[in-house]
């Protein structure tokens, strides 16, 4: 079977050809001589360490974009199989072959994940940074974070951030995260303090979700609980609101999920600041590095950094303590 992992090393790379000696040059839409043909050879063999079972077919030169550069296609065959045409570049005086990858930076990467109408928190939509989050309620590590970081990402920056959450609830392993995200869903319909105080609440007590008896039935009669107590602190209509749960429509959330795995997510939580993409645990300083870059290239300045934790003064030496003169020798 055609072994293409041994040719996937070359993306990228610079390759240098040292002829054997002077060359006229090749005008672009001609064949490579057998000589030359020989030289390009050698050298991808040489840098995938391809087995004499490879044929290696060389095409003729065509128009490159790349000054200086014409395209040749190469094609690598063994036992019956081939690969896909690669593209490598040849320059025009035969003396180097390149290649390199093309990337399309033309999109603004904030328009990589949108908003989608979700309810936010944190700045108004205005806010030079969005920070959209996908959210599994009933992860740990989830929970972990909503907990720690957003509170502390919307003391620092006030209104210049803005937080948006996605659903991507891992049904496989958390039986009851997609009926948290319709709850949650439903109440965003009509109150988004009240999608925000449901979360809030979710996260926060995720191991007490299911009660004593840990049960999927007793997880869902907890968060429908909740979510109808929030709508009525929300004077939302309750009517349209339990209908809503009741009915449990799960269409938003497999697009939500689909978007997340169509972004090539597999697990949570995940954020993308502006676009950027972090995946995993990570100390804040980190996060705050990210949204600092991402509001200089909004044109923002971004706030001082928080000051250092002042150390606590060290413990006197032993030996050396003393006690204050009117409880000296007390003990309790």
């Amino acid at each position: 079977m055609l072994n293409v992992a041994r040719l996937s090393h070359l993306s990228l790379l610079a390759l240098m050809l040292v002829p054997a000696g002077c060359h006229a040059q090749s005008p672009t839409g001609g064949k490579l001589s057998p000589e030359l043909e020989r030289r390009v050879e050698i050298l991808l063999r040489a840098k995938t360490n391809l087995p004499p079972t490879y044929d290696v077919m060389i095409g003729p030169r065509t128009h490159s974009d790349v000054p200086g550069y014409d395209e040749i296609s190469v094609i690598f065959t063994s036992e019956g199989k081939t690969t896909k045409p690669m593209t490598f570049l040849l320059s025009t005086d035969g003396k180097t072959v390149a290649q390199f990858s093309k990337f399309d930076i033309s999109k603004d990467p904030k328009a990589l994940v949108t908003d989608s109408g979700r309810p936010s928190r944190g700045g108004p939509a205005s806010a030079p940074v969005t920070i959209v989050g996908f959210d599994d309620l009933e992860c740990p590590f989830c929970a972990k974070m909503h907990s720690a970081l957003f509170p502390a990402l919307q003391e620092r920056y006030k209104d210049q951030v803005r937080i948006v959450y996605k659903d991507f609830p891992l049904e496989q392993i958390h039986p009851w995260a997609v009926r948290g995200a319709i709850d949650a869903n439903c109440l965003a319909a009509q109150s988004a303090t009240g999608y925000w105080n449901y979360v809030d609440y979710v996260h926060g007590h995720v191991g007490e979700i299911g009660g004593t008896e840990k049960t999927l039935a007793k997880a869902n009669e907890n968060l429908d609980t909740l979510a109808k107590d929030e709508g009525k602190r929300q004077k939302v209509n309750e009517v349209t609101l339990n209908a809503c749960i009741e009915k449990q429509e799960d269409t938003a959330i497999k697009a939500s999920v689909k978007e997340g795995m169509d972004l090539g997510l597999e697990a949570t939580p995940v954020l993308y600041i502006n676009g950027e993409k972090l995946e995993g645990a990570f100390p804040i300083e980190y996060v705050y590095r990210m949204i600092d870059k991402a509001l200089i290239a909004e044109g923002k300045t971004p706030p001082p950094p928080p000051p250092a934790p002042v150390a606590a003064p060290s413990a006197p030496a032993a030996g050396n303590a003393t006690q204050p003169a009117n409880h000296a020798g007390s003990q309790k």
